[in-house]
């Protein structure tokens, strides 16, 4: 006999965002009665207790906190699901989910996705863009479809594959005392303002594969969220900024801005595309990779 039921999840999540029974009750359309109803023959019938109340607050129970991480993961999928079960009895593939965590790679996917549009007019993209965002547990979860990111996991659910390599370089302004240099070393920062996207420093090369591992750091991290505006701010001598070669090539016809080497060696990258394995034979997900693995102008 199957106890556990889709209204279930929707309930303990509704509970634990509203805070009591009566608002979850009231979001879900339900009487309050019905909601504690159902959770209590839910309880009886598994014979474990999913509250326990303290004052007029409802606290998950051991079993409570599971059934909760249950319907966070897993609601999320019944909803996309049906969705697209819809878009296929109207003849349509759906929506393609892509998650950016390397935002300079915006432009680079314009470019991939304008064609893709035009190959796949039963396909919807939508481009989730968002600097603090977990994009593996937003793949995991069913969130997106895509994750393009320079930093790929190994996991066996996952597969991850590299779409085109770059040079992540400092970017100074034409009256800058370091343009005429081939490369720079961490300890020439110390008394730079650096520009950088709204992240954490552990998640920009600059740090991670140049700073801070020999202990160096700049004398100010300024947070822009444009990539023309944080160009901008150093061809007018404010600070620097870290941008994939390639993008600093592009604005260096418009802006007089110069790209340096990070170290003699440089700090060199990967773009990848991870998506969850049970979707590498889904034709519109293959038909995307295969298109961002072709050379674009």
């Amino acid at each position: 006999m199957t106890y556990l039921e889709r209204i279930h999840l929707e309930i303990i999540l509704a509970v634990e965002k509203e805070g009591s029974m009566t608002a979850a009750a009231e979001s879900l359309h339900l009487t309050q009665s019905a909601l504690s109803h159902s959770m209590s023959k839910l309880e009886d019938q598994l014979g474990v207790k999913l509250w326990q109340r303290k004052g007029r607050q409802l606290i998950p129970t051991q079993a409570g906190q599971h059934l909760l991480s249950t319907a966070r993961r897993l609601l999320p999928q019944f909803i996309r699901t049906e969705g697209q079960l819809i878009q296929f009895s109207r003849g349509e593939r759906g929506i393609l989910k892509i998650g950016m965590e390397c935002h300079p790679c915006y432009q680079w996917l314009q470019k991939i996705t304008k064609t893709y549009l035009q190959d796949w007019p039963s396909v919807d993209l939508d481009v989730i863009q968002k600097f603090q965002f977990a994009g593996i547990e937003a793949l995991l979860a069913h969130e997106i479809d895509i994750i393009v990111t320079p930093d790929p996991v190994k996991r066996p659910e996952l597969t991850f594959i590299p779409v085109f390599g770059y040079e992540q370089v400092l970017v100074v302004s034409g009256e800058h005392p370091f343009k005429d240099r081939s490369f720079v070393k961490p300890e020439d920062l110390s008394d730079e303002t650096l520009f950088t996207y709204p992240v954490c420093s552990d998640r920009l090369d600059i740090f991670t594969n140049f700073l801070t591992p020999v202990g160096r750091t700049v004398k100010y991290q300024k947070m822009i969220e444009t990539t023309e505006i944080m160009i901008q701010m150093v061809a007018c001598g404010r600070g620097v900024t870290a941008l994939p070669r390639w993008l600093v090539n592009e604005y260096a016809e418009r802006y007089d801005i110069h790209p340096l080497k990070l170290g003699k060696k440089g700090v060199h990258k990967h773009i990848h595309l991870g998506i969850r394995e049970e979707d590498a034979k889904v034709d519109y997900i293959q038909a995307f990779l295969e298109s961002a693995q072709t050379p674009t102008d």
